[in-house]
Formats: structure tokens, sequence, C-alpha cells
């Protein structure tokens, strides 16, 4: 069997798709659940749904991984893998 192209989705990106497209929450909602602008929610949805339609219409792999982001109840700023989906995480010190 072949390996697979992989497409690469931030935290950020991922947690966008999750908000907006599995919950059906409105932009707004979104962006204050992230604790971003608008704006930013805005690019990040739109960079999201660009690599998860490449990775659909050319076979590709979705990896999730990178960002910048808080673990709900913890103060740390985590940079790496996603907690919440058991995957390791490095913290800063």
């Amino acid at each position: 069997m072949h390996s697979l192209n992989e497409v690469v989705l931030t935290v950020e990106e991922f947690e966008a798709i999750r908000l907006k497209d599995l919950e059906g929450l409105e932009q707004e909602e979104c962006a204050e659940k992230m604790k971003v602008s608008r704006p930013t929610f805005f690019r990040i949805i739109i960079s999201a749904r660009e690599k998860v339609a490449d990775a659909l219409v050319n076979g590709k792999a979705i990896k999730v991984e990178g960002g910048n982001y808080k673990v709900y109840g913890d103060d740390t700023v985590h940079h790496g893998h996603c907690h919440r989906h058991g995957m390791d995480i490095n913290e800063d010190e």
C-alpha cells in the first residue's frame, strides 16, 4: 500500500471546523469561544476548509497538529498536539 500525502490542520483550524461546521454555531459565537476576533476566525475557517477540500478531492490524509492553544481549565499555553484527543502536548515552562 502506498503512503498518502498529508494535509496538516492546526489545532485552531480543527476547532474552527468543529465549532462552525459540526456544531453549527454562528461565526461570532465561534470567535468568542476561540477567543479571537471575527476576522481572525474567518481567516482560520477559510484556511481549514481549503485544506479539508484539498484532502477530500486529492485523496490526502488529514493530520491535526501544531498551533497555539489553551486547554480549558489550564493556564498553560500549549504548542504541539491536541490534548483533548489524546495526543502528546509540549508545554511552555
